[in-house]
């Protein structure tokens, strides 16, 4: 026993193997293993570390990456467009505003001839006669924004657009998969340098501190400006008040005054600040001077579980990503398993060494920790792609992403199936079916793959609807019936019931014989009635707009009527289901057929 092994050791020597056990036996709270992970009794968690980039120049990079890449080969490699910069007049982006065309971008050339954003295009024009001006296209820019945050995803998967034309990359707990916070954000500003993009970075503790570090000093320009532990309050203090990014009639008040930089306001009162300068100017000063922390919201949220391999040296062999895939699905089987969680749903990125991301994924309908099984499923996705995976140059990072996962307790395997109770066997049989569904979905697609799922409705055109198959796992079941107990609704429905023309009505309502698709059949025994109604609620006058299964209360559409259906059989033991519309006692009623019984 567990307490008499215990009892045999030294007092402290069982104690500690009492605690070790328990902390092995633990569930693990949290799949994943960042900043948020669990700390020991009475320590504090870490300090968040956010890293601000800021591309200055971004519409000219842009539009300088575009013209070089489409002088360049198709080899794949993109093109930073350095190759055009030289000789190339000063570029300016104009747009009109109040009245006037104005510059609202201009390239580094531009600026160092002295223009600036918000000059009128004529006054530009005086100073530099030879201008490249191009209307600014604000939302090409966003675009390639998009396309850089999908790119720096490789570093964290929480990072947010900082408009305007920066990003935001919270790097707690990731740093230390590149060495260290300065050789994370060396590598970041290496990867925006590569691409022919000027870019400045600043990590500080808050993401207003490193937006106002990236932005309004110079240092962040050369090389990436790293602000220790608490030094926030010490780095910002040198900037000038213009990185509050107030409104121009509060900046120039702060001006008359004498308020230069942060210095001098980091030490006045809050209260004073906030009757002079609005509610807001005191909170604003708390979070770039570090005080105060609001973590950014992620453009897409982090998934509960992340596996990444970084590589020193790009792959591009099938057999190499599919080796290292096993790898991460190992790696992601055993993190669930801590955790007592099942995958839905596995995305694999694959980002290349040129900047482009493919993402795959595939979902299954049960949850699911087996490496194989969706292994198998991503290949089927793979080889199913109408536009294949193309490696380039090489892809230097895998990433595996399991965005949905649900509770998945362990199960017992290796029984023979004598042994297993008839239960089991059942559940087994129902996974080799969610399995077949799972691989002919990621072949075919997730909507080609249907599957017939009950819906609350009494009416047996609306009882049922499609539903692709990995959803139809999350829904209501299908009602338990005893093995005896014969079909109440037929397998076979028709999509509008069919007429039929019978020959006489017995005393308690049931006909005595039929004809159906010019054949006679003499009923033999009959069940019902079973009286169905209308959805009152679906024929409201209030919802006037009627569904666009339901029709007119006739003869030609008797699907709106109350119906009284019987189950018949003839005398060669084939098995209808009839009903007649209206009131049960009308002997004129018509007669239609519904469905029929196997």
């Amino acid at each position: 026993m567990r307490n008499e092994r215990f009892a045999k050791a030294p007092p402290g020597e069982a104690a500690a193997a009492f605690r070790a056990e328990d902390t092995a036996n633990q569930n693990v709270g949290a799949l994943f293993q960042g900043a948020d992970a669990a700390l020991p009794h009475g320590a504090s968690p870490p300090r968040r570390r956010y890293l601000a980039l800021w591309f200055p120049f971004l519409p000219a990079d842009r539009l300088r990456r575009q013209a070089g890449s489409a002088a360049t080969d198709d080899g794949g490699k993109i093109a930073t467009g350095d190759e055009n910069r030289q000789g190339a007049p000063p570029l300016v982006f104009v747009a009109p505003v109040r009245g006037a065309m104005r510059l609202v971008a201009v390239s580094p050339e531009a600026l160092a001839a002295g223009l600036r954003p918000q000059m009128t295009l004529a006054d530009a024009r005086a100073l530099t006669p030879a201008l490249w001006v191009v209307p600014a296209r604000p939302d090409l820019d966003d675009a390639f924004l998009t396309r850089l945050r999908d790119d720096f995803e490789r570093f964290t998967p929480l990072l947010a657009i900082d408009p305007p034309h920066g990003l935001v990359l919270d790097i707690t707990g990731c740093a230390h998969l590149a060495g260290g916070e300065a050789p994370m954000a060396a590598r970041v500003r290496q990867r925006a340098r590569a691409a022919g993009l000027h870019v400045h970075c600043a990590l500080a503790a808050t993401p207003q501190a490193a937006r106002a570090l990236a932005r309004f000093t110079l240092a962040a320009r050369e090389a990436p400006l790293i602000v220790p532990e608490g030094g926030d309050r010490a780095a910002t203090a040198r900037l000038p008040v213009a990185a509050l990014e107030l409104s121009e009639a509060r900046h120039k008040t702060l001006q008359r005054a004498g308020l230069k930089r942060l210095a001098d306001i980091i030490d006045r009162d809050s209260v004073s600040l906030a009757s002079r300068f609005g509610a807001a100017f005191p909170a604003r000063l708390a979070r770039i001077t570090g005080a105060e922390d609001i973590r950014i919201t992620p453009e897409r949220p982090a998934p509960p579980c992340v596996i990444d391999r970084i590589l020193p040296e790009p792959v591009a062999r099938e057999e190499h990503v599919e080796a290292l895939l096993a790898g991460l699905l190992q790696d992601a089987a055993q993190r669930l398993e801590q955790a007592g969680q099942g995958g839905l749903r596995f995305t694999a990125l694959f980002y290349r060494t040129d900047g482009v991301k493919r993402a795959v994924t595939v979902s299954v309908s049960q949850p699911t920790r087996d490496p194989a099984l969706v292994g198998l499923l991503l290949r089927e996705r793979l080889g199913a792609l109408d536009d294949p995976l193309d490696p380039g140059f090489g892809f230097d990072q895998i990433r595996l992403c399991v965005g949905e996962t649900a509770p998945l307790a362990a199960t017992q395997s290796g029984l023979s199936a004598d042994i297993l109770p008839a239960t089991h066997i059942l559940e087994a049989g129902q996974e080799d079916i969610s399995r077949l569904a799972d691989r002919l979905a990621a072949r075919l697609g997730p909507e080609a793959v249907l599957k017939l799922c009950p819906r609350g409705s009494h009416l047996p055109e609306r009882a049922a609807v499609l539903r692709p198959a990995r959803l139809a796992s999350a829904g209501a079941g299908w009602r338990d019936l005893a093995p005896e107990d014969p079909p109440a609704r037929p397998l076979h429905l028709f999509r509008t019931p069919q007429p039929v023309e019978t020959m006489g009505v017995a005393p308690d309502g049931s006909p005595l014989r039929f004809r159906w698709r010019r054949m006679m059949h003499d009923v033999a025994a009959a069940e019902g009635p079973e009286r169905l109604s209308p959805e009152w609620w679906r024929t409201l006058p209030a919802t006037a707009t009627t569904p666009a299964d339901a029709a007119p209360a006739d003869d030609a559409h008797p699907l709106r009527a109350t119906r009284d259906y019987y189950r018949v059989e003839d005398r060669e033991g084939r098995r209808f289901w009839l009903f007649r519309p209206g009131d049960a006692g009308a002997t004129a009623a018509r007669w239609f057929i519904h469905g029929l019984f196997p």
